[in-house]
């Protein structure tokens, strides 16, 4: 734990410039993080479910645009 609580006070103590930079970085990182996972979850069929929803709320003329 001794890993994590170094990194939250370095990232505590960082100006507010470095700060902004870490944020930016970091948010890059993790919506990264989260193309691949849905990248993945598509190409496995997974959101197959999501297509199905749409095209019978299209079928049903209940699909809402928003």
């Amino acid at each position: 734990m001794a890993r994590l609580e170094d990194l939250e006070l370095a990232i505590e103590s960082l100006p507010e410039d470095e700060y902004s930079q870490f944020r930016r970085w970091f948010l890059e990182r993790d919506w990264e993080k989260w193309d691949r996972e849905i990248e993945a979850d598509s190409a496995s069929g997974n959101l197959d479910f999501l297509v199905k929803e749409a095209q019978d709320a299209k079928a049903h003329r209940t699909l809402k645009a928003l």
